[in-house]
């Protein structure tokens, strides 16, 4: 990277900022990523704002590991031209993202389902949920403190990317990834603070409801807890990817849960540009049993 560009750019080892972590509630979360019906809230809890140490991973004696920490940064520039081309990200990304998750995770088989563009809005307000702010196909940064999937939504996405009984039986262990880019620019404006999946305990994550136009998923909202150690990627470019696990069906010496959000950076350059990215999810397969394999004709 070019620091003398934009000189006020260069990292900290660690940065105080603002994260919005569940406010305590007797209530079962809920949140909507579309109109709410009937005038309704878009969501039913509070957030808990925190300020936070965040540390430059960049500045780590050695690079995180995805079964240690729960995620790593490749560089791996894409073929992909423009991120606004559905089809090109099905047609190429998709295939370009498969190969990281095998490669990222030592998998043998992966699955990508699901992708998503955000373009941070102009003029928004505070960070919060992200997802009910957007512009026409695109969302905003997501602000609130959250993972993914749950113990329960992450075993169901397997029967959903593997319809085949036999087939998703033969899969044996298997994990979700969030594989994270940049599409223009560095990323100086609200980057992606990751939770270390060690410092996260089952008493932190709380289940809720994200409602859609067809269907209703879970993920994880986050309690705070001062066990919890944050950390960011300075001025991610576009040939960088971040790999991080949201669900791993390994219950032990894998990192199982990554937390993470977008924050405001509490020092960004001048005219920094709003922050354009793309995430897509992957299911891998970690182990297949080839014995329960249907055999070939």
């Amino acid at each position: 990277m070019n620091d003398t560009a934009l000189p006020a750019t260069r990292a900290a080892a660690s940065i105080a900022a603002r994260l919005a972590y569940l406010h305590e509630t007797v209530l079962r979360p809920f949140a909507y990523a579309y109109e709410p019906p009937d005038g309704g809230d878009w969501e039913n809890y509070g957030q808990d704002w925190r300020e936070t140490w965040i540390t430059d991973a960049r500045c780590f004696p050695k690079p995180t590991r995805i079964d240690v920490e729960g995620f790593e940064l490749w560089s791996a520039p894409s073929d992909v031209r423009d991120f606004s081309d559905a089809d090109a990200i099905r047609d190429v990304y998709y295939k370009e993202a498969a190969e990281l998750a095998c490669a990222a995770t030592r998998g043998t088989r992966a699955y990508v389902f699901d992708h998503l563009v955000r373009r941070r809005e102009e003029g928004r307000p505070q960070l919060g949920f992200g997802r009910r702010r957007g512009q026409g196909m695109h969302v905003g940064a997501n602000g609130q403190v959250h993972n993914d999937y749950t113990e329960a939504s992450g075993l169901n996405r397997l029967s959903t990317v593997i319809p085949d009984a036999r087939q998703a039986q033969a899969a044996g262990g298997f994990s979700i990834v969030n594989i994270w880019r940049p599409v223009v620019n560095p990323v100086f404006d609200t980057p992606l603070a990751l939770c270390d999946a060690r410092t996260v305990s089952a008493r932190d994550l709380v289940a809720a409801d994200v409602h859609y136009p067809t269907r209703t998923g879970e993920i994880y909202l986050l309690r705070h807890s001062p066990r919890h150690r944050w950390c960011y990627f300075h001025a991610m470019e576009p040939h960088e990817v971040l790999i991080f696990k949201q669900y791993d069906s390994r219950l032990s010496g894998v990192a199982r849960f990554v937390p993470h959000c977008a924050f405001d950076h509490p020092y960004p350059p001048r005219n920094a540009p709003a922050r354009q990215s793309i995430e897509v999810r992957c299911l891998v397969v970690h182990e297949v049993q080839s014995d329960t394999l249907p055999a070939d004709d």
